[in-house]
């Protein structure tokens, strides 16, 4: 398949630079995978269209502040992105400007509270850095770093937390499961007294997830890893549930990824750990995903093959067409799809 097949014209207004002031308020397109219907509903709505012996599967990963603000000792301004911890406090890292970071290049932030030496220069241009603290290498980040939004946002966020999901917990994210921003405690609650069963997997988001795919020929595109986790409680309600009969919705392509990249053929699920680079585009077998809530994506990117496989590449791209000619708003802050 080629990547001009995922393109449609989005305009630019269409994409959300803020997010909405209640959660759940955004708009929810439904796409029936089948018919390729379609419904205009709101995200609080969601409920009604999930059942017992259902269960949902949430991506629980919490974005790092990882954006660092600071100056070289030489003099000039440097930002920092942090992409993957090495341990022992080295991280590979974006840094801008690049040509003002080579190995030996020294850096300060928060007035020297956290410093660091650029050690090396990798392909792609990433930087190699060891940063130097004291205490909690996590807890500095909290105080110093800000949230690194995705490159089409170019509004500064009022409050992190709106760039998290109200279930994160497992720190180590360089971005959002954008789809889980829409729900609230209280919405999950209405979902989990439908008798439908809440568990999570981690997968941590890398600025891979950005990357756009460079190859005409889609299946000669070089796949971001990242890493992921399907624990105990997990693996059970999922094994459980695909057992019985009923369907295991995915909240974003983060959870597909990860319940794909770890299904037995037969869809149910062990516990497992470990990193992923699965590509999903039309013409791959779901094993273990039923249907999906998802946002609306970038034109010709991995994620909006992701949906065409599930759902079907002309109904989606008529789905998007549709989107745009009702005015839904766009990417991480913007409003959502139910596939099923």
């Amino acid at each position: 398949m080629k990547k001009s097949d995922f393109y449609f014209d989005l305009p630019e207004e269409l994409i959300a630079q803020t997010p909405l002031k209640q959660r759940d308020g955004s708009r929810l397109l439904l796409l029936d995978k089948q018919t390729g219907a379609v419904e205009h509903r709101h995200f609080y709505e969601l409920p009604e269209f999930l059942g017992e012996g259902d269960c949902l599967v949430l991506n629980d990963s919490r974005v790092l502040p990882a954006r660092l603000l600071g100056s070289r000792f030489t003099g000039g301004s440097v930002e920092l992105v942090l992409l993957r911890d090495l341990g022992e406090g080295r991280w590979e890292c974006l840094s801008r400007p690049g040509k003002k970071t080579r190995p030996g290049t020294e850096l300060s932030f928060g007035g020297g509270e956290l410093t660091a030496t650029v050690e090396d220069v990798i392909e792609g241009g990433n930087r190699i850095v060891r940063f130097h603290y004291e205490g909690i290498f996590l807890e500095v980040l909290e105080r110093l770093g800000k949230m690194p939004l995705p490159p089409y946002i170019k509004e500064e966020l009022q409050d992190s937390e709106r760039y998290q999901t109200v279930y994160s917990r497992e720190l180590g994210s360089a971005a959002a499961p954008t789809a889980g921003l829409h729900f609230t405690k209280e919405l999950l609650d209405t979902i989990a007294k439908k008798g439908v069963k809440i568990c999570y997997v981690t997968l941590h988001v890398g600025l891979g997830t950005f990357r756009p795919v460079k190859e005409e020929e889609i299946e000669n595109h070089p796949m971001h890893s990242e890493f992921c986790m399907v624990p105990e409680e997990t693996a059970r309600i999922v094994t459980e549930t695909k057992r019985n009969g009923g369907r295991v919705i995915s909240v974003g392509t983060t959870s597909c990824r990860t319940l794909e990249s770890f299904a037995r053929e037969d869809g149910s699920l062990p516990v497992s750990s470990g990193w992923t680079d699965i590509f999903i585009y039309p013409g791959y077998r779901f094993k273990c995903v039923d249907a999906l809530v998802t946002n609306f994506h970038l034109p010709e990117s991995t994620l909006i093959m992701l949906v065409s496989a599930l759902a079907g590449r002309e109904n989606v791209l008529r789905a998007y067409e549709t989107a745009v000619s009702e005015r839904y708003r766009f990417f991480s802050f913007g409003d959502a799809m139910f596939i099923h």
